[in-house]
């Protein structure tokens, strides 16, 4: 299980702590987030290197959000290794370009990369809220992610921007074709940082995937409809594959 950008993956806890009732569960630090160390050019290959390293036998990957693209590229990367993908809140690509309306503006990704260097925590916390904002239990559910967010320490300075730049540059869409693992994709319909619509894109064009939306979720479906999450998960882990 692959956190999204300056968390770590204690957010996955509860979550986590159900699936293992029927499942093995690696829940993974980024590196130079938790008690990850971290690594020089923290870039999707980089960080795909890292996690490729850990892991001798195939592993299903579900990322979350920035992790969502670190598991699609570690499929591209070495798709022997991975057995399934499951995207959380994910998408090809964060940042909206001309032929992409699914994404963040590149203003606001710029704007968080300069606020980044005049307080950091600041900003990490103001993250916190366009990723709850419009989801059910908003208040309840942005208190649970602040209390989260530096109970493992502070993140690494240089991860929080390199994963910024993935943010900003990383655009997939090309390779979704080419990335053949059963994959579920989950989605919140009130998701204002990676759109529905960008999952439903990854559902049409990944060779081997469906979409399960939530509805009243924003962009963390597994702490704001955790019940309906684990059961989506636990039922796309139980499927015979082919």
């Amino acid at each position: 299980m692959l956190h999204g950008w300056g968390m770590h993956s204690g957010v996955w806890s509860d979550t986590a702590v159900q699936l293992a009732q029927h499942f093995s569960v690696h829940s993974v630090d980024l590196p130079g987030h938790g008690a990850s160390v971290p690594v020089a050019g923290f870039s999707l290959e980089r960080v795909a290197e890292h996690l490729a390293a850990q892991f001798d036998q195939p592993v299903t990957v579900c990322g979350w959000s920035l992790g969502g693209q670190v598991a699609l590229h570690w499929a591209m990367r070495e798709p022997e290794k991975i057995k399934r993908l499951i995207l959380v809140a994910s998408t090809p690509c964060f940042a909206e370009r001309n032929d992409w309306p699914f994404g963040m503006p590149q203003q606001t990704l710029l704007q968080f990369a300069a606020d980044l260097e005049n307080n950091h925590s600041a900003t990490l916390r103001r993250f916190l809220g366009l990723q709850v904002r419009g989801s059910d239990n908003e208040r309840e559910l942005l208190a649970e992610m602040r209390e989260q967010l530096f109970s493992r320490g502070e993140p690494d300075i240089d991860a929080l921007r390199g994963g910024l730049v993935i943010l900003r540059d990383s655009d997939l869409r090309r390779e979704l074709p080419g990335i053949s693992q059963p994959t579920l994709v989950v989605a919140g319909e009130r998701d204002k940082l990676s759109p529905p619509e960008a999952s439903i894109f990854m559902a049409q064009t990944l060779p081997n995937a469906r979409v399960k939306m939530i509805k009243g979720a924003a962009h963390a479906p597994f702490l704001s409809h955790r019940e309906e999450f684990v059961g989506y998960v636990a039922e796309f882990l139980n499927e015979k594959q082919a």
